[in-house]
């Protein structure tokens, strides 16, 4: 029984870390095609890209453990049914749910870390990869060049070149307009070349002019107090040095504090507390309405009835505005509308925020139920996976990987929809996470009878026959009914 176990789970261990590595690539190539441009260019140092993709690779783990245990599951049972290995297991008198049953007991370990991840170390994650992901996005690309085209990246500046060297260092025929003093580019600088390079501290960039002149308009920003005879001044120059300060262009670090309230960044006890609070919230404002309803109720009540006739008996169902004499009425009824619009005002206003913190209730609900999902998840596939690789008996990365990926988009497909009704409101959180493992379950049920009877369910050849079988049948009953005929 020990080698049994051990040959088993040697089979699934290298495959499953195989598998997950791939899976892994895989997902952290979708995450860089979908941010390419925001990091190309804008000249971030090594560690800041390893970090992002560190961070990235903790955030997909949610999806890559399910896929890849579903995928190792099938390959490891895949292998041993196609190399009769299971066959001989069995044939020693070793059930395949006892020769299981140190996989399920590894993959329980699994569950149990991936939930004590997704609870403790997941939100802090999210934290730093949303704080940094926010700070990369908004950094602004390296000041860049281009012939012939104005760069206004540098806050108060709009430079020109007619063209450049190959490499970048020198620019010729510059235009620049200054426009760093609030007015609007009054003062302009020509060169015919330009040396760029920057100075020691990579705080400046400095623009090394030859051979230019510089136009400076005086009356925009003496414009009370100009002199007439010095209202345009043109300085030429042979040489000098133009300071371009690059502040602008650092990434600066957002205080992380910012997005704690995130509900991807809270624990099971944090969504706890946050829902509670949401929903004392809800109540509150339920309250709020309901009293004012009942005001302006009472309000408008007591109005009608100064305004109706004395000793009036007014009788349900009729007019009410017939108990009142005709030179009241106009002003009830204006009084009246003038209530009712007013209620409506704040019923709408308040509508608003009602539906915004119903919809941050729902999101706690969901993110509170996703903890728990994870871990079922890699159950759940484990037990889709380990039955079905028994009963296809293929290995390698053919065929377990076309059934693996279909059993896998079913399962997210089904998730993602419901999930999605769930936030939209057409569905409770509770449904709109767990439909996708509910529907399945019964599957991981099926297949695992499937192969604990050793049955052929993917054998192409048996359906062959009994479809050759029924083929046969239906022509005998045909010819029965000629020979009657």
């Amino acid at each position: 029984m020990k080698k049994v176990h051990k040959l088993i789970l040697q089979a699934f261990i290298k495959p499953f870390i195989v598998t997950f590595c791939i899976v892994m690539f895989v997902l952290l190539m979708l995450f860089l095609f979908k941010y390419i441009d925001d990091l190309i260019g804008k000249g971030f140092e090594w560690y800041v890209i390893m970090e992002l993709i560190g961070y990235q690779c903790a955030v997909q783990l949610s999806m890559a453990l399910p896929l890849s245990m579903l995928l190792s599951s099938i390959m490891t049972f895949g292998n041993l049914g196609e190399s009769y290995e299971l066959v001989a297991i069995k044939a020693a008198g070793v059930s395949l749910r006892k020769a299981m049953s140190p996989l399920f007991i590894l993959v329980g370990l699994f569950a149990a870390g991936s939930f004590l991840f997704s609870d403790y170390i997941l939100p802090v994650v999210n934290l730093k990869m949303g704080s940094l992901l926010w700070d990369v996005r908004n950094k602004k690309a390296d000041f860049l060049i281009k012939p012939g085209i104005f760069n206004s990246t540098i806050p108060g500046y709009a430079i020109r070149a007619k063209s450049k060297s190959k490499d970048g260092t020198v620019l010729y025929d510059l235009t620049i307009y200054d426009k760093s003093k609030g007015n609007s580019a009054s003062d302009v600088l020509v060169a015919k070349e330009g040396y760029m390079y920057n100075s020691r501290d990579q705080n400046f960039m400095i623009l090394k002019l030859i051979d230019g002149v510089r136009y400076e308009d005086s009356r925009a920003n003496n414009a009370k107090t100009y002199d007439p005879r010095q209202q345009f001044t043109r300085f030429y120059f042979k040489e000098t040095e133009t300071k371009f300060n690059m502040d602008a262009f650092e990434m600066k670090r957002t205080d992380e504090n910012l997005f704690k309230q995130h509900h991807q960044m809270l624990n099971l006890r944090q969504l706890k507390l946050k829902s509670d609070t949401n929903l004392m919230e809800l109540d509150s404002l339920s309250k709020m309405t309901a009293q004012e309803l009942k005001h302006n109720i009472l309000f408008t009540s007591r109005y009608y009835n100064e305004g109706v006739r004395e000793n009036a008996k007014i009788e349900v169902g009729n007019n009410i505005l017939a108990y009142i004499p005709e030179s009241n009425r106009r002003n009830v009824v204006s009084s009246a509308l003038g209530q009712v619009q007013q209620f409506k005002d704040g019923t709408f206003n308040r509508s608003t925020e009602y539906q915004g913190l119903v919809d941050k209730d729902t999101r706690y609900d969901i993110e509170y139920h996703r903890k728990f999902t994870l871990a079922i998840s890699c159950l759940l596939l484990f037990a889709i996976g380990a039955p079905l690789g028994a009963i296809i008996r293929k290995g390698g990365l053919g065929a377990p990987v076309v059934i693996s990926i279909i059993f896998f988009l079913i399962y997210h497909i089904i998730s993602t929809v419901a999930e999605k009704s769930a936030k939209d409101g057409a569905m409770t959180p509770f449904w709109g996470m767990w439909m996708a493992i509910l529907v399945l379950s019964p599957l991981a049920a099926f297949l695992t009878y499937k192969s604990t009877t050793d049955s052929a369910l993917f054998d192409i050849d048996q359906y062959k026959i009994k479809a050759q079988v029924a083929l046969q049948w239906i022509k005998e009953k045909l010819n029965i009914k000629k020979q009657k005929v």
